[in-house]
């Protein structure tokens, strides 16, 4: 086993799961007369966690809430957001196999927006949770994304240098958190178009085309910024 490691993000990333966050807020927000969009939603909020999210939109909206307004909204979107995923498959194609050729030759982890919980109820589901070192969810960090917090935490728990990990992403704010912490960075253009994570190391369509001789590439290469 490598002293190397590979942070995957989890949402737009392993599992196909934007989309259900999207009509799982839609869903608890019209209760409210609130509209959230597709368009919105990928623009400007994808990047946050749960409560960042419904923060940054009321205040973009101007809607006066409380503390427990937050908890309660989170808490229901979370329940929703259960009830989708037993709707059908969550993992992107070739999540499987990239995870099995990778894992045999790095530490893999997870770096999420996510909470621990829900990202370990999916790949639990799927078969998929042993080969993670370290999960790190939204509840894990005091900052989230697009903050260098989830990652550090990633490669700290992993026991490796951010010199000496790749982070998978599919947001630009998932690539500035990773960066920030000093990792490598892969784009996936699964949320975006390549063109909106051209600050990535190196841009990719799908998980099959993440192999070993690729990562490996990217860990010859500098870096695209200094750590903070």
């Amino acid at each position: 086993m490598s002293d190397r490691a590979v942070v995957f993000d989890f949402d737009g990333v392993l599992a196909d799961t934007e989309t259900l966050h999207l009509s799982a807020f839609q869903d608890v927000f019209r209760e409210r007369g609130w509209t959230l969009d597709r368009a919105a939603y990928f623009e400007r909020y994808l990047g946050f966690d749960d409560e960042d999210l419904v923060r940054a939109f009321t205040s973009d909206t101007q809607l006066a809430v409380t503390d427990d307004d937050v908890e309660g909204l989170v808490r229901v979107k979370t329940a929703r957001f259960a009830e989708l995923m037993e709707t059908g498959a969550i993992m992107f194609p070739g999540a499987s196999a990239a995870i099995a050729r990778l894992g045999a030759r790095y530490r893999l982890g997870i770096a999420s927006g996510s909470t621990g919980a829900e990202i370990a109820a999916i790949l639990q589901k799927a078969g998929l949770h042993a080969p993670f070192r370290v999960i790190i969810g939204a509840d894990d960090v005091e900052r989230s994304k697009p903050a260098a917090d989830p990652y550090v935490a990633a490669v700290n728990r992993l026991g490796v240098d951010a010199s000496a990990a790749v982070a998978i992403e599919d947001s630009r704010w998932g690539l500035t958190s990773a960066r920030a912490a000093g990792l490598r960075t892969i784009g996936i253009s699964t949320s975006y178009s390549a063109r909106e994570l051209s600050s990535a190391d190196v841009v990719v369509d799908s998980l099959d085309e993440i192999t070993v001789e690729l990562v490996e590439d990217v860990f010859k290469s500098l870096p695209r910024v200094k750590a903070f």
